[in-house]
């Protein structure tokens, strides 16, 4: 039986995914042997390490069986997956953010202002927000620190994602609204979890019961 073909993020939730696999029985010491191999082979199990936002790709188009990916990179991403166990950590909040001196300005007075210019790394989230939320907006996308946008004038408000906040409010912004809480999440292609799905249910259950401890 070939192994089970699992795509990892790269980054910040490498180390907690690490503690996860183990946990649901896999080998993971090379994983963290600081090696620049992307494909980490084994008996049971190959993991591919790639860029957080390639993950969805990777598991959509059958490179990988699985994959372990924030569900931040899943909203901005759209990949046709199979989203199976929320893992609980990695925890972050996509939110509105203005500067402080507007925040007692509701949402809702927007629909009557025209169009919103709202700067963001994420403009499938931000679009559908604001769709939802019945607000004409103009999404323009950065690559890097949206903070810098109302202070020069790039923008109105910004659509960003973070932990703590501090970063905001080290730039005079403040949260207006909360979009959508963040945390890992177990994927698969759904081709593979037909075919080979004791494996993958196995590994879900394994990797739910550890988040739940």
């Amino acid at each position: 039986m070939r192994p089970l073909r699992i795509a990892l993020a790269q980054g910040t939730l490498l180390a907690d995914t690490r503690v996860a696999l183990a946990a649901a029985g896999f080998a993971t010491d090379a994983l963290a042997d600081g090696g620049r191999r992307l494909v980490v082979p084994g008996a049971d199990v190959e993991y591919v390490l790639a860029r957080p936002s390639d993950v969805p790709t990777h598991v959509a188009h059958g490179a990988a069986d699985v994959g372990i990916v924030g569900k931040d990179v899943l909203l901005e991403s759209d990949a046709e997956v199979l989203e199976l166990v929320d893992l609980k950590y990695g925890r972050c909040r996509f939110v509105v953010a203005a500067p402080t001196d507007f925040i007692d300005r509701s949402l809702d007075e927007y629909r009557h202002l025209g169009s919103l210019e709202v700067a963001t790394k994420y403009p499938r989230v931000a679009e559908r927000h604001f769709q939802g939320r019945g607000i004409q907006v103009e999404i323009i996308k950065l690559s890097g620190s949206v903070e810098l946008a109302p202070q020069v004038g790039l923008a109105d408000w910004i659509v960003d994602l973070v932990s703590t906040g501090r970063t905001l409010k080290e730039n005079g912004l403040a949260i207006i609204e909360e979009i959508a809480v963040c945390t890992a999440r177990l994927i698969a292609n759904r081709v593979s979890y037909a075919r080979d799905r004791e494996r993958i249910a196995a590994l879900a259950s394994k990797l739910e019961a550890w988040a739940a401890r």
